[in-house]
């Protein structure tokens, strides 16, 4: 077997991970892409100078790694009727499919690792939960985790219904930061500012926000120090935790993990 990684799905996630692991230094010619639409094929081809396939099987023969990149919805038929060598290292990257489910569909013998990137993953700075079974060898893990790794942090996880609880943190996660920068820069603009100025502030305060919390400071301290006794801060947090904002935020994410479970549940019984 070939130290060859197939990829099943060219979108943009499988771009981001081919464009990741050629960065850091895997060749062009050890990547493969099946994808069916041949204008992305193109792109895909002059973009990375990969390989690239309209059938899968072309694309995963010989392949020491498969990564599943395809939409959910459209993972049943992608790999139907197809066989994968025994031993081949599968990585998945479709949310709410189970590993059980994945070994139903493409049979035993092979080794599976189960991961949750985050769309940040686009512009390698993610993070990905990933959780294989404990009999998995340590090669799986690690090529998994040098395919994910190529595009930000990695985190294993110890049991896969952790899974849902990382995708409605970190998953979903990009979109609470991005609703909350978006109901600033509208609530700054009520109290009077232009729009465009309230844009501004509200997009670089998010971000320069996120290069404090980088220094590995905790962030509870970050607020406390921007949070001065009797100060404006503060009559804002306060308003905050009276109207229930950890509560609020506690159920959305409760409310995700549970879609995630129910979307795992609804992909387990397609046939």
């Amino acid at each position: 077997m070939s130290s060859a990684i197939a990829f099943i799905g060219g979108g943009n996630m499988a771009a981001s991970l081919i464009g990741g692991l050629i960065a850091a230094g895997r060749p062009a010619t050890e990547l493969r892409v099946c994808e069916i639409d041949a204008d992305r094929r193109a792109w895909l081809a002059q973009t990375f100078g990969v390989d690239t396939f309209e059938a899968a099987a072309d694309a995963i023969a010989g392949a020491r790694g498969v990564v599943l990149a395809v939409k959910p919805q459209q993972m049943r038929s992608a790999l139907g009727g197809l066989t994968i060598a025994p031993g081949t290292i599968v990585v998945s990257i479709a949310a709410g499919i189970r590993l059980d489910t994945l070994q139903r569909w493409l049979g035993e013998g092979l080794h599976y690792v189960r991961c949750m990137p985050n769309t940040p993953a686009l512009m390698r700075s993610g993070i990905t939960g990933l959780y294989a079974a404990p009999t998995t060898p340590k090669d799986a893990r690690q090529l998994a985790e040098d395919i994910l790794g190529a595009v930000g942090d990695c985190v294993w996880l110890e049991d896969e219904t952790q899974i849902d609880a990382v995708t409605a943190l970190s998953g979903s996660g990009p979109a609470y930061y991005f609703l909350l920068t978006e109901v600033l820069r509208e609530a700054a603009a009520a109290l009077g500012l232009p729009a465009d100025t309230a844009k501004r502030l509200a997009r670089q305060t998010f971000i320069g926000a996120a290069r404090m919390a980088e220094t590995g400071t905790d962030v509870a301290l970050l607020r406390a120090q921007v949070t001065s006794k009797g100060g404006t801060t503060e009559a804002a947090v306060q308003h905050l935790e009276t109207a229930g904002l950890r509560r609020l935020f506690a159920e959305a994410l409760a409310a995700a993990a549970r879609r995630s479970a129910e979307l795992g549940e609804l992909f387990a019984r397609e046939d």
